[in-house]
């Protein structure tokens, strides 16, 4: 797995656009959770989806960005969890246990 780091919040701007041609995942993290840990071991076990951006937000760092993100995608905060961005709205989003690749390459495909 490659991630892409967001830690400004400006970046949300260039994701939302970013969206309208393809895909964004958006993996919020605590380093202080050993569910979080799991879920990130998981993903990192996993290739990149061709087409699909992924994010890796420390949210211990960045709680702000979290924030702005429940906000802006009116999505309630979890960690860990996924969003999948795609034409300016979160179409999916997942928390804990139930995140796989398996799920996210499901949801990617019914975007076509």
């Amino acid at each position: 797995m490659i991630w892409k780091n967001l830690e400004q919040l400006i970046a949300l701007e260039e994701i939302d656009k970013a969206s309208f041609t393809h895909p964004i995942l958006i993996f919020k993290h605590s380093t202080r959770c050993s569910i979080s840990d799991v879920a990130k071991a998981r993903l990192d076990k996993e290739d990149n989806l061709n087409g699909v951006d992924f994010y890796y937000l420390d949210l211990i760092k960045h709680r702000d960005i979290s924030n702005a993100l429940a906000e802006k995608y009116n999505v309630h905060h979890e960690s860990p969890q996924i969003l999948l961005i795609n034409k300016g709205e979160c179409v999916y989003d997942e928390s804990h246990i139930g995140i796989t690749m398996a799920e996210i390459k499901e949801q990617v495909v019914s975007l076509s």
